[in-house]
């Protein structure tokens, strides 16, 4: 993956998590877009937005290699410093993200293409959980709850933000199904 680097005067944010539902910025712009050279996967530990050091809960990170439908904001350049403010205090809180800024394709039928800061996993943090079966994502997500609430509320509205713009992800869908109607809820314990 390439960076981009060109001068722009609105700015974009790549959403690909629960920015998708709950950007929580002034946007001038919002439409569907595909990212290349990155995939959403549940692959980082939350200890402070969706669990605590004790129990890490699980949440998304962007991946190497694939491509990751999302959504991407244009973000005037009037709310640009304070909107990265905000990005920098939400996604930068343990470092386990790297900001990048990639080329997105706007899927809004008018072939555009815009570069937008998206958050790339760093797998060489602590808190980078690499590939879990989805039996241990599981578990993980519907015991942990953190500052923003419970890890399970996380994803279930992410897995309805993909449904909504049409896309199945057959392993996340399950996981939602899970947390939606527990068989046995008691069984999760640490």
């Amino acid at each position: 993956m390439s960076e981009v680097r060109e001068p722009c005067h609105d700015h974009w944010v790549f959403a690909y998590g629960s920015l998708m539902w709950n950007p929580g910025f002034p946007f001038e712009e919002r439409c569907e877009a595909r990212l290349i050279g990155a995939h959403r996967a549940l692959c980082v530990y939350s200890f402070h937005h969706r669990g605590t050091p004790e129990r890490p809960g699980l949440v998304f990170g962007l991946e190497r290699g694939g491509s990751c439908r999302g959504i991407a904001y244009r973000v005037a350049p009037a709310h640009w410093t304070d909107t990265h403010a905000y990005l920098t205090a939400r996604e930068q809180i343990s470092g386990v993200y790297l900001e990048t800024t990639r080329r997105v394709h706007l899927l809004d039928g008018s072939r555009r293409a815009a570069p937008a800061i998206a958050y790339l996993v760093n797998r060489g943090h602590s808190q980078y959980a690499g590939i879990l079966d989805r039996e241990e994502q599981l578990r993980l997500v519907r015991r942990s709850h953190g500052q923003s609430g419970p890890n399970a509320d996380y994803v279930i509205a992410t897995v309805g933000s993909l449904e909504a713009m049409g896309l199945a992800d057959p392993e996340l869908s399950w996981i939602a199904r899970q947390l939606r109607h527990p068989a046995h809820p008691a069984g999760d314990a640490p």
